[in-house]
């Protein structure tokens, strides 16, 4: 979550140490994880401050550590068996190294999975949306981050975000949604609606994709953004990144807005050489749709295995927000309307109908629009 040089130590010793209680953690892990930080600096472990930090929806855990001279880090527990935390020291030394703004990692042993990194800070991008003008504001920066993210990161040694794996991404939708969670049959035609999805991604230029370029995954430090969890960076479609971030969990902009920052996208892609002039803005305009698309019906996927797989909460309730971006991912295009009008006929009351009778609660979808500028 926060992350400098990089030393790997495969000892650590198994004594129990507690600064503030915390039950969410498995003791004996994190005893093991106070011990290797206290080794790190010479001192005993008794000597270390431990505060719960943040979790995600993954396996892993982080803690903030805080010294005797009150210095802080943050621990990522990163169980190996879980999680693989090489991609995230791979992209990390890439990415400090290429000049992009991401944590320094101070000491990593893969083994434990325990690994120490910088800490940022408690506020991420989202934090700051406390006005229009300022959400406005931060999603400016954020996407001038995406673009010096596809200039500098290098990115041949990153996984292919290929048509196998946008695939699976995809496969999610039918077998967590559609059948584990609302019982239901895929809609006609989600074979070719599958196809062309995939294809509309492959058409795109190839730059490092972030993956889950997000504003809760930007911290704000000293007026600037950080990035975290990019662990599971890929190369992939030009596109990605600026639909994961203006199409995420926390807002949902008008037409015109999402159209004013793909345009200017666009023209700046064109403008440093990341894309061929001959590709017009309408086609553009579909590229980002349909990955929208794809990326919405992964997540309404992957937040049902996140209920019914791996017992986690709070992520049905999210499923009419991303429902309503693949929707307005849908309305622009007639290729869609066949699929569109089985969400509003089919899909919407099957989902409204489940979440009833789980008692869950969903607030509308807020709307923003961008302010017209001369």
């Amino acid at each position: 979550m926060r992350c400098a040089p990089m030393s790997v130590n495969n000892n650590a010793a198994t004594r129990i140490t507690t600064g503030e209680p915390m039950t969410s953690a498995d003791p004996a892990r994190l005893g093991r994880l106070t011990d290797w930080a206290a080794e790190q600096y010479g001192l005993a472990p008794d000597a270390l401050k431990l505060t719960l930090a943040a979790g995600d929806a993954s396996f892993r855990r982080y803690y903030r550590l805080t010294l005797p001279d009150g210095a802080t880090r943050i621990l990522m527990d990163a169980p190996p068996a879980q999680e693989d935390s090489r991609p995230f020291l791979a992209i990390a030394s890439d990415w400090l190294a290429a000049g992009l703004p991401v944590p320094r990692v101070h000491h990593a042993d893969l083994d434990l999975g325990f690994l120490m990194l910088d800490d940022l800070g408690d506020t991420p991008l989202q934090n700051s949306f406390t006005s229009h003008e300022a959400t406005i504001d931060g999603f400016d920066k954020a996407i001038a981050l995406i673009h010096e993210l596809q200039a500098k990161a290098p990115r041949d040694a990153l996984p292919l975000y290929d048509a196998a794996l946008l695939t699976r991404e995809l496969d999610l939708f039918p077998e967590w949604c559609l059948e584990g969670l609302l019982g239901i049959a895929p809609p006609p035609g989600w074979a070719e609606l599958v196809t062309q999805l995939v294809d509309s991604a492959l058409e795109q230029p190839r730059f490092v994709v972030h993956r889950d370029f997000d504003a809760m995954n930007l911290m704000r430090e000293d007026n600037a953004l950080v990035m975290i969890d990019f662990q599971d960076a890929v190369a992939g479609p030009l596109s990605y990144d600026l639909i994961s971030l203006t199409r995420g969990r926390y807002r949902r902009f008008d037409a015109a807005t999402l159209r004013h920052w793909q345009a200017a996208f666009r023209e700046r892609a064109i403008a440093d050489g990341r894309l061929d002039p001959a590709i017009d803005a309408e086609r553009f305009h579909f590229w980002c749709d349909a990955m929208a698309a794809q990326r919405s019906l992964k997540v309404l996927g992957i937040f049902c295995r996140l209920t019914l797989r791996d017992g986690k909460n709070g992520y049905l309730a999210r499923l009419p927000h991303f429902l309503s971006h693949l929707d307005d991912s849908l309305a622009p295009w007639p290729a869609f309307a066949d699929l569109r009008h089985w969400l509003h006929a089919t899909f919407t009351p099957a989902l409204e109908e489940t979440l009833a009778a789980q008692g869950i609660e969903t607030p509308a979808s807020e709307v923003m629009t961008r302010e017209t500028t001369a």
